[in-house]
């Protein structure tokens, strides 16, 4: 249970077409995120999903049930929201239950699956206590807990973590990611945290003004991206991208340097290299010559913001600590075979 389709799906408010005619499946026990930018149509998407909001053409299917026109009620899905939206007076017990209390389901059932959810969440020591009472990360997986208690056929998650601090935010990651193995639900996420997307998802749906850009694994998107767009949207941070000019194997930047790269270049006007690909060198082996600019010292990983006059900014990570300091003339590395290469119309020119 839980397989979802969107068929053509399209969303307009008033004359502006956010949804430009969606198709994706959805299959079922995945753990699907969406992805993007504010504003590119993600979170609308799973109200779509929902029934939330109402979609304009198209249809969605789940499990061979077309619910297009059906209320929010009659699609057997639970949502957790960026808000908690927990009633203050009321127990965590009391909370997670009140769906199941409202749909007259007998008190020994609704007891039973509150805390087998609870189990589930860790939340036993804290059923009797009013959300007050609680940290933002528990009020959250109360939230899910509510969720898991209706035995939907998916569950829709928009932007859960948004509103814990950096720690929390990693331990509810890890929360899910164990609650989605356990229970093999279907899940549909929206995220703007491109490292959520990555460490949580099965399949990364990335969405850029109303239309699906790319689907495709985590590593894939990383890997292979379809286009600019999700080449510099996927990875953190994001990938270096300068102009050049591609003939042949080679590519020539804006100070009129020339790298032969040992692949095809023809029609290449953007090079991309993430900056875990590239490295620092003495200038006189470097590709490109620079200076740096800054320097970020995060302990796990060193930062160098390398500036090459007529090219553009680098970063470059090194792992662990760098004695390269402000103002040294470095030279930039980087092996072919993590080259990335956009045509004018900023799609991947195939390697």
């Amino acid at each position: 249970m839980g397989q979802i389709e969107l068929k053509d799906i399209r969303k307009s408010f008033g004359g502006v077409e956010v949804i430009k005619g969606i198709d994706l499946q959805i299959d079922e026990g995945e753990l699907v995120i969406f992805v993007g930018p504010s504003g590119c149509g993600k979170s609308t998407l799973l109200r779509l999903i929902s029934g939330l909001v109402e979609a304009s053409d198209g249809q969605i299917i789940i499990d061979g049930d077309d619910v297009t026109g059906k209320p929010p009620a009659e699609r057997e899905l639970s949502m957790v929201f960026q808000s908690y939206a927990l009633y203050p007076h009321k127990s965590v017990r009391e909370n997670m239950g009140f769906a199941l209390t409202v749909a007259g389901m007998p008190k020994s059932d609704i007891t039973a699956k509150v805390d087998a959810a609870a189990a589930t969440l860790k939340l036993e020591d804290y059923l009797d206590r009013k959300p007050k009472a609680l940290s933002g990360g528990q009020r959250q997986r109360v939230a899910i807990g509510r969720a898991i208690v209706r035995e939907p056929r998916a569950f829709l998650f928009d932007e859960p973590l948004s509103n814990l601090d950096a720690a929390l935010r990693v331990e509810m990651r890890l929360e899910i990611a164990r609650l989605h193995q356990k229970l093999g639900a279907t899940m549909v996420y929206v995220t703007h945290d491109q490292v959520e997307a990555m460490t949580l998802a099965d399949k990364i749906v990335v969405l850029q003004a109303g239309q699906i850009e790319q689907i495709g694994s985590p590593l894939d998107l990383y890997r292979h991206p379809g286009n600019l767009f999700v080449a510099q949207f996927i990875g953190s941070p994001k990938m270096n991208v300068v102009d050049c000019t591609g003939t042949g194997t080679s590519v020539t930047f804006g100070n009129d340097n020339t790298s032969d790269i040992a692949r095809n270049a023809e029609g290449a006007t953007k090079m991309g290299v993430r900056p875990e690909h590239m490295a620092l060198c003495p200038e006189k082996d470097g590709i490109l010559v620079g200076q740096i600019d800054v320097m970020e010292h995060l302990g796990s990983d060193s930062f160098a913001y390398v500036n090459v006059t007529d090219v553009g900014l680098f970063t470059v990570r090194i792992v662990g600590h760098s004695d390269a300091v402000v103002g040294d003339v470095v030279g930039l590395t980087f092996g072919s075979e993590n080259v990335h290469l956009f045509d004018a119309a900023e799609k991947t020119i195939p390697a």
